[in-house]
């Protein structure tokens, strides 16, 4: 009747035995009889596993399925369908982690990949493997730096990095002593002259940016690792890793650590998680680093192995010297952007960036050619990027997604900001801006 129920009647009989209990019922004695629920719990009839399909494709019916020209951190890149099929695979989905490490060859060796990869696609020299997502990957990061140099406990962050990134690293900070910074945005980018007024100061530890940064922008660093460098401070960049398959790299850039969000590597937007934040940094700085790195050796007889290498964890040294326990449950998403990346290769990342960079591009021309708005800022972009509207925001918001778009992300009171990937077709471009110019066409009481 129980076939699913671990135990038989005779196991428990034995445990309730060897507790001097005679009955399960014996077990909660203590508990008066007025304080026990005795009603029927109020659980649906069982139903045929049709039955249940059924229910919940009434359920998602009621989602709206909108076309995303939002951003902001998260972005609506396709996914190879081979990805799911492969991450669902009962020894990759049902796996923990390797805490004995040199007997899980298969996960050791594709957390080897993902680090590889990583590695190349950011320019560094070493990889972990890995963070939950980017703004933990930027705190880790902060404190890293932090840790480096005992003498500073200033670190600087640029307000052209996303705020939801910048609350991330203050809340770290906080708790840690480290004192955070903003180094001032001047035309939506880095004012590099108050950079290097507040470097100039002393006691910074690290500078924080990112490109492109929150407003789309694809920022120079040209002479910003120097000047960190001069002061002793080292040089974080934070970067949406699918777009460094065509941009200039942190290791490019002069960087000391790479970090960001490795969502837009195919993992879909799922309402905002599970994501993976990737950290890489200088060979110099490895021993620093939270989370895994898995090394490749030989064993005994010669035959490839993969290790844990440089382990600096509660497990393996004093908690007090144990850097970041972040692990556990990302190797999943390390497999899933492994996989995606060994599909796409560097031709299709390369490809999928500068389909994403022409639609965006396309879409900033369509909206400015309507009259409605102009740009926010002059200044290149990749994907992304913000104009301001000649109306009601939030009302256009909702009238885009009454006719099934997701229209941007509001960033200020009359500012949208826009983001295109290699999903979003000509004609569903041409439809959004079809919708916004009904929209306001109806506010000023005309019709097409």
């Amino acid at each position: 009747m129980y076939k699913y129920f671990p135990h038989t009647e005779e196991e428990i009989a034995e445990m309730l035995g060897k507790i001097g209990v005679k009955s399960l019922d014996d077990l909660y004695a203590d508990i008066p009889e007025s304080m026990r629920f005795k009603d029927d719990y109020a659980l649906p009839d069982a139903m045929s596993e049709l039955e249940i399909r059924r229910v919940f494709d009434v359920l998602g019916e009621m989602n709206d399925q909108l076309v995303c020209f939002a951003g902001a951190g998260i972005y609506d890149h396709y996914t190879p369908s081979v990805v799911p099929n492969l991450i669902e695979r009962s020894e990759f989905l049902t796996s923990y982690t390797p805490y004995q490490a040199e007997i899980s060859q298969g996960t050791l060796h594709y957390i080897f990949e993902y680090q590889s990869m990583m590695a190349e696609l950011t320019g560094m020299d070493v990889s972990n493997a890995s963070m939950y997502d980017g703004a933990t990957a930027t705190a880790e990061a902060m404190l890293m730096a932090y840790n480096n140099n005992k003498k500073a406990d200033k670190v600087l962050i640029s307000e052209t990095v996303d705020p939801k990134v910048r609350r991330v690293v203050e809340t770290y900070a906080k708790y840690h002593g480290v004192k955070i910074v903003a180094i001032a945005e001047k035309d939506g980018v880095t004012d590099s002259d108050d950079l290097q007024k507040l470097l100039v100061q002393g006691d910074v530890a690290g500078v924080i940016v990112q490109s492109p940064n929150y407003y789309g922008i694809i920022e120079d660093y040209t002479g910003f690792a120097d000047m960190c460098h001069d002061e002793k401070s080292l040089f974080i960049i934070n970067s949406v890793a699918a777009d460094l398959a065509v941009l200039k790299t942190p290791k490019e850039w002069g960087a000391d650590i790479a970090v960001g969000d490795g969502q837009s590597l195919g993992i879909p937007m799922s309402f905002g998680g599970p994501s993976i934040g990737y950290m890489c940094v200088t060979e110099k700085l490895m021993r620093k680093m939270p989370g895994r790195i898995v090394g490749m050796t030989r064993d005994a007889d010669g035959k490839r192995a993969f290790v844990l290498t440089l382990q600096a964890r509660e497990q393996h040294i004093r908690r007090q010297k144990a850097t970041s326990n972040i692990c556990s449950n990302e190797s999943l998403m390390a497999l899933f952007v492994t996989i995606y990346m060994s599909l796409m290769g560097k031709r299709g990342l390369k490809e999928a960036a500068e389909q994403s960079y022409a639609g965006a591009h396309y879409l900033q021309q369509q909206l400015i050619a309507t009259g409605y708005f102009t740009p926010t800022y002059n200044q290149p972009f990749f994907n992304e990027f913000c104009v301001d509207f000649k109306g009601d925001v939030s009302a256009l918001q909702q009238a885009c997604i009454e006719k099934g778009f997701h229209a941007g992300v509001k960033v200020a009171s009359n500012t949208l900001m826009f983001a295109v990937t290699e999903k979003r077709t000509i004609i569903e471009i041409n439809k959004l801006v079809e919708t916004i110019i009904d929209f306001v066409k109806q506010q000023k009481g005309g019709r097409r």
